[in-house]
Formats: structure tokens, sequence, C-alpha cells
């Protein structure tokens, strides 16, 4: 079973018919008693990170979060929730995030169009199961700021967007995607299919 973290900002319904399309049972759900007990977790989020961080303090889902975190069982954040796993943000802010992954969201800056919206091709930097049978492509973005890890191994994939973007991050079983994976075809879905792959392999350890 997946748990669909329910904070108040996401595309939850999107997000788990995209998890029940791949086989799996989804649960949208604040309940941290039902979401300590799934065998994978998704953070999604839409809209600023201010007001997620206050949503998810104000329900106590921020330490749920991170205990998940901290049980070893796969994580995934999408889009907004990606950025929530990060150290801080700048968006509207400062405002303190999560704190599972070292670094900080920052404003695209610079003569270019913002928000940053399309398909982008992915750049995969480093080998992790998030990529077994996959050939980087096209994925769909729709962000106006953009998270830069700390560490060089948390940088999983790129893409190009007047310089280098981070597009999907991972340290142990946290795992994040500044796109939508559920929106971003076929290569998306795969993706996510080898995110949810984890959570049968832990349930197996």
């Amino acid at each position: 079973m997946i748990a669909i973290i329910d904070y108040g900002m996401g595309n939850l319904h999107s997000v788990s018919k995209a998890v029940e399309r791949l086989g799996y049972e989804a649960v949208v759900t604040a309940d941290a008693k039902e979401i300590m007990e799934a065998d994978g977790a998704i953070l999604p989020g839409v809209g600023a990170f201010g007001d997620a961080m206050q949503n998810l303090r104000n329900t106590g889902l921020d330490d749920v979060t991170r205990y998940y975190a901290a049980s070893g069982k796969p994580l995934l954040g999408i889009c907004l929730g990606m950025q929530l796993l990060f150290s801080e943000s700048e968006e509207y802010g400062p405002h303190q995030g999560l704190n599972l992954l070292p670094g900080k969201v920052i404003r695209f800056k610079g003569d270019f169009k913002v928000p940053h919206m399309g398909w982008n091709k992915l750049d995969f930097r480093q080998e992790t199961p998030l990529f077994a049978g996959l050939e980087p492509g096209h994925v769909y973005f729709v962000h106006s700021y953009h998270a830069k890890p700390e560490r060089e191994s948390d940088l999983l994939a790129t893409t190009d967007y007047n310089g280098q973007v981070t597009a999907i991050v991972g340290s142990g079983n946290v795992y994040g995607m500044q796109f939508h994976p559920e929106k971003s075809g076929d290569l998306g879905m795969s993706l996510l299919r080898n995110f949810l792959a984890l959570t049968r392999a832990a349930v197996t350890r």
C-alpha cells in the first residue's frame, strides 16, 4: 500500500490514480498511523513553500514525514513536495523545510521566461534504481523555483533551462522529482513504476 500524504496542497487525485494504474493500492491520507504502516509514501505538492510547510506543521505531518524517512521505507517528493525535502527555501521567505536533504530552493534568476514550463530532456547523472531499464527522455516541468543540493551525490538527474536545473534527487530511501511523473508520458510513468518497485523490495527485506 502506498500512502499519498494529504496536507491540503497537491495533485492528490492524479498521483493516486497513477499509482493505481501501475498496479499498486493507494490511499490519500493525513493519518499518521496509516502513513507509517504504508510500504511507500509520496509527498505531492502544488503552491507556495511557506504555506505548505505551515500546513505540514499544523497537522503534525512534518514530523510524520521525517519519521517515515527515518524508517528506511521509500519516500518520494513530487514538484513542491521535492522542494520541501530540502533545508530551506527563499520563496516569499526564508522558510525552513523538512531538512531531509541539505540544500536550498531558490528562484530562477536571469533574462528568460519564468516559470520554467514545458517538456525538457533529463540528463541522468548517476546510477540509481529509479533509472533501471530507462533511457533519458523528456518530462514536463512547471516551476519558478529550483533546488540546489549541497551534496553532489544527491543530484541524480538534471535538465537544461538556461543552465543546469535539478530534476531528480535522492539519498538513501528518500527521492524527489521536480516534474510531475504522472503527467510526463511514458518516461514519467516508468520512473514512478521504478520508485514503486522499491516498496516491494523494502517489504521483502
